[in-house]
């Protein structure tokens, strides 16, 4: 099933409506966002991207609750179809929170839950069209319809949801965090004990934290340009 064409005209509409409402009373020209946006520099690109490293072993130092909700007031920026934002986060900081959660994992990643500050469970919202209205005010209703065909839900839910966890490891990182995304955990379990009477299930966990420096394996490499894609 095709998700209906949206105008690009209602999509404007719906920008300007969320923007600030202090912007609103002023007139004068604003230059395009594209023409102010510029390369990051190198050594941003290196900490997002070039630098960065996988951690399963973190330092003593605590990551306290306003760096957590900065990290999510970046990550929600990240688009999503039809701003449906179906992800979910438990945020998993407590001992009794990081047992539960290092027991429904696989033996190799249970010391990295206990010792790590935070692990997020990512999940996704199979019910996330209920939302639709609010995130989507010029059609949230259709939308709402649409995505309540659980196959659409299902396949939104989940492409979506592992899209926002990726926006969350690079606003972690963006904001000097370390992180550790692993799977190998029991997927049904975590959902019995953290997302029960819900619709919620889980995707994948990522651990943050700032990193033991020299802790990482030697990098892998990668696949170059031409192995990975093609010009067509």
């Amino acid at each position: 099933m095709n998700l209906p064409d949206i105008d690009s005209n209602v999509l404007d509409a719906v920008a300007a409506s969320r923007r600030p409402s202090a912007e609103l009373p002023s007139l004068e020209p604003r230059p395009s966002p594209a023409a102010t946006k510029g390369v990051l520099p190198a050594a941003a690109l290196d900490q997002l991207f070039r630098l960065a490293r996988t951690y399963n072993e973190w330092s003593a130092r605590d990551v306290d609750d306003r760096t957590i909700h900065e990290v999510y007031e970046l990550l929600k920026w990240g688009p999503t179809a039809a701003n449906s934002n179906p992800a979910r986060f438990v945020w998993v900081r407590s001992r009794e929170g990081k047992e539960k959660l290092a027991a429904l994992a696989m033996e190799a990643n249970r010391a990295k839950i206990m010792a790590a500050p935070v692990t997020v469970i990512v999940g996704h919202d199979l019910a996330f069209a209920e939302t639709m209205p609010k995130l989507f005010p010029a059609r949230g209703e259709m939308l709402r319809e649409f995505y309540r065909e659980p196959a659409v839900a299902a396949e939104t839910a989940l492409r979506n949801s592992s899209l926002q966890g990726a926006y969350l490891i690079l606003a972690a990182r963006a904001l000097g965090l370390d992180g550790g995304p692993m799977s190998g955990f029991d997927n049904a379990g975590v959902d019995r004990e953290f997302f029960a009477g819900t619709r919620i299930q889980s995707n994948f966990i990522c651990s943050l934290g700032y990193g033991e420096p020299g802790t990482p394996f030697p990098r892998n490499p990668r696949l170059s340009f031409e192995e990975a894609g093609r010009w067509a």
